[in-house]
């Protein structure tokens, strides 16, 4: 079942940069769906413990990708909520996601200095959409913010899990936080070229990426 699911997941992922690359709107109502759906079943059969935390997750996830299909204002708000909720889960997942310790963990200064990019990337960001965000500056401001918690969460899990969880989940972090500004800044800013193949193959290795190391963290030795 593991090797279906994932041949499921790259037909969906496949069919999806199709979709956006010819810009069919009405056929990505069917297909954008898939994409979470199709990798909570591979969680499902590939995780040997499934945490409802995580697959809660993944629902909202799921609930901001139908929502962004979508195109008044308020969808737009209410699928932003919804991918809100989601990396709040993931959060809160991340901190129970942990083994025990090795002698590698980071420690304060560590911290810090990893850390900073990070926090550079997620605020920079802010200042530099901030003045053409109108009415939305709350709300961008606050998902921003939650964004980065998640992927310093991912980075924090440094040496409480295997390495190849940890990669896996922090580059899927990273890769979020990545489509997710190529989102704000095509939207607010200015037009990127590719935008819309941009902004979904960067989504959907970083879901797939944090799926496949929650899968290797559950399944360690």
């Amino acid at each position: 079942m593991k090797k279906v699911t994932l041949c499921a997941i790259a037909l969906v992922f496949a069919a999806e940069l199709i979709v956006v690359s010819l810009n069919l709107k009405t056929l990505n109502f069917v297909i954008k769906p898939l994409i979470m759906i199709s990798l909570a079943a591979y969680y499902l059969v590939s995780a040997q413990q499934r945490s409802s935390i995580f697959l809660i997750a993944i629902f909202f996830c799921w609930l901001g990708d139908v929502l962004l299909l979508f195109e008044p204002k308020l969808f737009f708000m209410a699928g932003l909520a919804a991918f809100l909720i989601g990396h709040i889960l993931y959060i809160l997942f991340y901190q129970q996601m942990r083994s025990g310790a090795s002698p590698n963990i980071l420690l304060g200064p560590q911290k810090v200095r990893f850390a900073m990019p990070i926090v550079l990337a997620g605020t920079g960001l802010v200042v530099v959409l901030y003045p053409v965000l109108g009415d939305l500056k709350i709300p961008v401001m606050i998902y921003a913010l939650v964004i980065t918690i998640m992927a310093l969460q991912a980075l924090f899990r440094f040496g409480y899990t295997t390495n190849k969880s940890f990669v896996l989940v922090f580059i899927g972090a990273i890769l979020f936080m990545i489509s997710d500004s190529l989102l704000a800044i095509n939207k607010f800013l200015m037009p990127i070229q590719f935008a819309s193949l941009s902004i979904m193959a960067t989504y959907m290795i970083a879901q797939y990426l944090i799926v496949e190391g929650v899968v290797a963290h559950t399944n360690q030795k």
